[in-house]
């Protein structure tokens, strides 16, 4: 029996959607958040992973607290959305839940991370500011609060490659197209999250994200 499968869309500020084709995450793009995690931010190039499309939480939804895990954490992170021709479409606010402890053990016996960082509403996603409302996106503070403390705090120009360096590389490796996702990774101070837990992940010159855990 053939299963259809929903399409995704995120809003777009100033009205219409933006369908999700695929999600990509870059790993490890602050300094101070590779040396957390036991990385080499001077090393160290640029390396991928994805969240399945269906993977997305908009703005304002509740994200069910995942099955097989007893340290879900959170990862606030720009987000640039792909149009058509290579070119920025505009940009939101992301969060990339992991299952930290999953991780962990994958990591240490070689294995993937799929079921540490793409299982279901792992992605929640703002509403998306066109590029030439935001502008360029170099610079601006990023944060992160969970039930009104700030957990992580930093400027997206800490960012180890930048939007376009990051872009250009994912593009040796897959052809990127319109409707795509690229979470640009997390600053210092990923954190756990529990249930009943309220997030409220904000960058300058974008539309807040506002997600809870039930």
């Amino acid at each position: 029996m053939r299963v259809e499968v929903a399409r995704v869309s995120v809003k777009v500020l100033g009205g219409g959607d933006f369908p999700v084709r695929r999600i990509w995450c870059v790993g490890q793009n602050y300094r101070a958040h590779a040396l957390e995690m036991g990385g080499d931010p001077d090393r160290a190039p640029p390396f991928f992973f994805q969240k399945p499309a269906d993977a997305i939480v908009v703005d304002g939804g509740s994200v069910p607290y995942p099955p097989m895990t007893a340290a879900l954490e959170h990862e606030i992170e720009l987000v640039v959305a792909m149009g058509a021709a290579d070119r920025i479409f505009g940009y939101a606010v992301g969060v990339d839940l992991t299952r930290r402890d999953l991780q962990a053990a994958a990591r240490k016996a070689g294995r993937p991370w799929d079921m540490a960082k793409g299982f279901d509403h792992s992605a929640p996603c703002g509403a998306i500011t066109p590029a030439d409302v935001a502008g360029a996106m170099s610079a601006g503070a990023i944060w992160l609060q969970v039930n009104g403390v700030t957990r992580q705090s930093s400027d997206i120009s800490q960012r180890i490659w930048n939007t376009a360096d990051m872009i250009a590389e994912l593009s040796r490796y897959v052809a990127l197209f319109p409707g795509d996702l690229i979470f640009t990774g997390t600053p210092e101070n990923v954190g756990k999250l529990e249930r009943g837990d309220r997030l409220l992940g904000h960058i300058d010159g974008l539309s807040d994200l506002r997600v809870s855990i039930s």
